[in-house]
């Protein structure tokens, strides 16, 4: 019986492993929003490039770049942007947001309230796909009376859902898959 348990959990490992990923992933297509947001804490900028494509594909007309201060004395958000601007996205197309939030909930803290300023309905956030579902679910509980739509920015290491297979990506499930049980129980 042994054998034949561990047998199977050796041919399934492939399925189980890419489903215990898919738990930490929630992103779907983009749709028309008044604004796309991009979460702080990707130091590669995929998710402002992400979101620097749906603006020009023409899903939302402006994009928020959050982030806060720290790096070399540098707002996050303005180092995101200027990375952008050098791929050849228009300045004009971003809005820098500076904050000190340094956790996906304090993040949302301030953009919630900034985004009501701005008189945003609905949004996209767009962050990197393994922290989807969690940012998604602190920004709807944040924000119950904006509607929020999640787009998730590919990063290599996260090797579309298949983490187990490089280092990199092993640290990523590591710890969001910490962060996410942060979450559920509150602290």
């Amino acid at each position: 019986m042994d054998i034949c348990l561990g047998a199977g959990l050796f041919f399934l490992r492939d399925s189980i492993l890419y489903s215990l990923g898919a738990v930490l992933t929630s992103g779907g297509p983009p749709q028309k929003a008044d604004i796309a947001v991009v979460l702080a804490g990707d130091y590669k900028g995929n998710r402002v490039l992400t979101a620097a494509r749906l603006c020009q594909e023409g899903y939302v007309p402006k994009v928020l770049v959050s982030g806060p201060g720290g790096a070399y004395g540098n707002w996050e958000s303005d180092l995101a942007i200027e990375f952008a601007v050098r791929n050849g996205y228009p300045a004009n197309e971003f809005v820098g947001f500076h904050h000190q939030g340094t956790s996906t909930l304090a993040e949302a803290r301030a953009v919630i309230p900034e985004l009501r300023r701005l008189g945003v309905h609905n949004y996209l956030l767009v962050t990197n796909d393994y922290h989807t579902a969690r940012a998604s679910r602190i920004f709807r509980r944040e924000g119950r009376d904006l509607e929020e739509h999640t787009v998730s920015a590919a990063d290599p290491a996260w090797d579309h859902g298949n983490w187990w297979k490089n280092r990199e990506g092993r640290k990523l499930w590591l710890y969001e898959a910490l962060k996410t049980a942060g979450d559920y129980l509150g602290i």
